[in-house]
């Protein structure tokens, strides 16, 4: 099996607290706070991804550059050429225990196309520890996912349930995209 090692780019878009720094955060570094940590500007991580695809008996060492934004449209507005130059991929995020959060997500991922072009979106529905709070259910998701041809996850930061597996599915799709592009 041959090892090839690239770079990916991975934007998170999503309203103000959807939870979008604490995933960073529980894939990153596997923590979680419960404190609000409200993100001032733009936070970049980086995390080491191993992508295998059988379909070329191929092994990838993905460097992904995870670039988490502060949740404010206007704040989108204004650094959007500079936070979504070179993005490969995007992570839309809402919240489940509040519906306004996966409507917006119209608005986020509209906003990039014109800047970047097509490239993979996942949308991760955060805070699937709160089912009891649920604002929606995993079938209007699926719908808003199939509209963007995209797929996606339920996912918890504070218990890390599906975190990795939303990362990784997304790190596939871009290196399989970067790999050979339409």
């Amino acid at each position: 099996m041959t090892t090839k090692r690239i770079k990916s780019k991975i934007c998170l878009v999503g309203d103000k607290s959807v939870g979008k720094t604490s995933l960073v955060r529980r894939y990153v570094m596997n923590m979680f706070d419960e404190q609000y940590i409200t993100t001032i500007g733009t936070r970049v991580s980086k995390k080491e991804v191993q992508v295998s695809l059988a379909t070329q008996d191929l092994h990838l060492q993905v460097d992904m550059m995870i670039w988490d934004i502060m949740g404010e449209k206007g704040f989108r507005e204004l650094l959007k050429d500079a936070y979504f130059y070179g993005a490969n991929g995007i992570l839309a995020v809402a919240d489940l225990t509040r519906r306004r959060t996966l409507d917006d997500l119209d608005d986020w991922i509209d906003g990039v196309e014109p800047l970047i072009g097509k490239v993979p979106v996942l949308i991760v529905v955060n805070k699937a520890d709160l089912t009891s709070s649920a604002q929606f259910t995993e079938r209007d998701v699926a719908q808003f996912a199939k509209a963007y041809g995209s797929d996606f996850l339920l996912t918890s930061a504070k218990t890390g349930e599906h975190v990795e597996s939303a990362f990784t599915r997304l790190a596939s799709v871009v290196v399989e995209g970067q790999l050979h592009p339409a």
